[in-house]
């Protein structure tokens, strides 16, 4: 069996700054490409490209970039790969209280305690606001430190008010006040993410993660709000919707490299998760990314 250990990742703030200001060219966050938690609420820009989003226990593929605020202690993967084509990433982690728990019950700072509220189970923000707060987030890396706190909380500010977003995970999710359950849930992310293209008996995910099969499917289901099933059907339709947007590769071969082992099935799968037919999904998506 191949069980990787979760990872809780350490943050350290930038050098004179009361949180984390990162950005990587093109693919290069390689640090975070299996599942990993940290008490720190993060923010992503993804430039352009297309790519998997996997936080919590949502899983998706986002093309033309990415805008996301995730949420503390909530599971999640790196956005980026060889095959995105994103121009770049800028990754800002702070803790919910970054500026003193003083300063965080001030009137002024309501709005950014609400939305840190909000993202617990991860926001995802499009349109118009992932355009122009995009911007904004590149503008930071030529600030000083004081500029840059400036605009980082007039940032927050504007996505507590945008009305474009997307929850990605149900309310509760986040397992902040139980760090064993929050480890547990990563034994079994990286888990499917490393054999999801095999069948993945319910005995052997028990085993994994410690507890007996009822024990284990009753735990999953109130923790993700989803069956163990439909979680790893999902992660294998998003890897065949990566796989049709980036591998030039027959339908059939797809079906088999996600985990599938009826193309019947896989087909009447992902037209159900997706509205679309695999072949109709590949020409939409190439259409769009051409463009």
């Amino acid at each position: 069996m191949s069980i990787k250990k979760p990872a809780l990742e350490v943050i350290n703030p930038s050098f004179g700054s009361s949180f984390s200001f990162i950005k990587f060219k093109e693919n290069q966050n390689q640090n975070t490409s299996y599942w990993h938690y940290h008490p720190e609420i993060e923010l992503v820009y993804v430039k352009g490209g297309a790519g998997k989003r996997q936080i919590g226990s949502h899983i998706s593929y986002y093309t033309e970039g990415d805008l996301i605020l995730i949420g503390s202690n909530l599971p999640h993967c790196g956005f980026t790969d060889k095959f995105t084509g994103n121009e770049n990433e800028v990754v800002i982690q702070m803790l919910p209280d970054f500026l003193g728990t003083q300063m965080m019950d001030k009137p002024e700072m309501a709005n950014i305690k609400l939305l840190f509220k909000r993202c617990r189970g991860g926001l995802a923000f499009t349109g118009k606001t992932k355009e122009i707060v995009g911007e904004k987030i590149e503008a930071l890396e030529g600030m000083n430190n004081f500029q840059r706190l400036l605009g980082f909380l007039s940032i927050l500010e504007q996505l507590q008010h945008s009305p474009d977003y997307q929850i990605l995970n149900a309310e509760g999710f986040s397992l902040q006040a139980d760090v064993q359950d929050n480890e547990r849930i990563n034994v079994v992310f990286n888990y499917v993410k490393t054999n999801f293209q095999r069948q993945i008996p319910l005995e052997e995910i028990a085993n994994v993660s410690g507890m007996t099969v009822p024990s284990f499917c009753r735990y999953f289901k109130h923790i993700t709000g989803k069956t163990f099933t439909n979680f790893v059907n999902e992660y294998r339709l998003v890897h065949a919707s990566k796989l049709l947007a980036e591998k030039p590769i027959g339908i059939t071969d797809i079906c088999f490299e996600s985990g599938f082992n009826n193309f019947s099935y896989f087909n009447k799968s992902f037209k159900k998760f997706t509205g679309k037919s695999p072949s109709q999904y590949r020409n939409e998506l190439k259409t769009v990314l051409e463009n």
